[in-house]
């Protein structure tokens, strides 16, 4: 299986699972936040069209999202595979997936839907932390640094971010909801999908997931 797609609400950890599956199988994570966060900071034009929306809470349009992916799949490292890390959101993006996959011999994709409780999800997002130092994340629920607002590795400011907060948060559910959710009806049609039990700590899941892809 050389494509894999993570789906999941804001806050499933799409991004900690992929990061594990990324290093048990040594093939990179894409991830379309990370990239579009990055081009804003540097100003770059794709970067500044999307941050207003990401702000936001809304979705980044499709030809922005679908052009740094093709992008990005195309670089050497992603030749042996790759994990979408937030990616497709939309049934359009699956459809250009589909094609993009086909076009570059990639084969069909496995889903892997990570499902967690509402209540959970607010809190891994509202008390999310970042370290400005080294990207440390922490959570102030779940898993608090010794000292408030300070990394334990290297004491760097823990910062959160601007779309971190309830309100845009809630908006992002709701999103995900009315435009993400239907992903899982069409990669269950198409008997792509596996379903993980997010509500887990992400050991166990890790374990379970890196388990299951090996016997894929």
């Amino acid at each position: 299986m050389k494509a894999l797609i993570f789906l999941g609400a804001p806050g499933a950890g799409k991004g900690t699972q992929a990061r594990e599956v990324s290093k048990a199988f040594s093939i990179p994570q894409v991830s379309t936040g990370d990239i579009l966060r990055e081009a804003a900071r540097k100003q770059a034009p794709m970067g500044l069209a999307a941050k207003a929306d990401m702000e936001a809470g809304a979705l980044v349009p499709d030809e922005v999202v679908c052009g740094i992916v093709e992008e990005r799949i195309g670089e050497p490292d992603c030749r042996k595979g790759f994990i979408l890390d937030g990616f497709p959101r939309t049934l359009a993006q699956a459809k250009f997936v589909d094609g993009m996959l086909e076009k570059k011999s990639f084969g069909s994709p496995l889903a892997v839907n990570i499902r967690v409780d509402e209540d959970i999800l607010l809190k891994r997002l509202t008390g999310r932390r970042t370290c400005s130092v080294c990207g440390e994340i922490y959570n102030i629920y779940f898993n608090p640094p010794k000292k408030q607002g300070v990394c334990d590795r290297d004491g760097g400011k823990l910062l959160q971010r601007a779309d971190d907060n309830e309100a845009t948060i809630r908006q992002r559910l709701a999103a995900y909801e009315n435009q993400t959710a239907p992903l899982i009806a069409y990669y269950r049609a198409k008997n792509l999908l596996h379903e993980v039990d997010g509500n887990q700590d992400p050991e166990t899941i890790a374990r379970g997931l890196v388990r299951f892809l090996r016997t894929v």
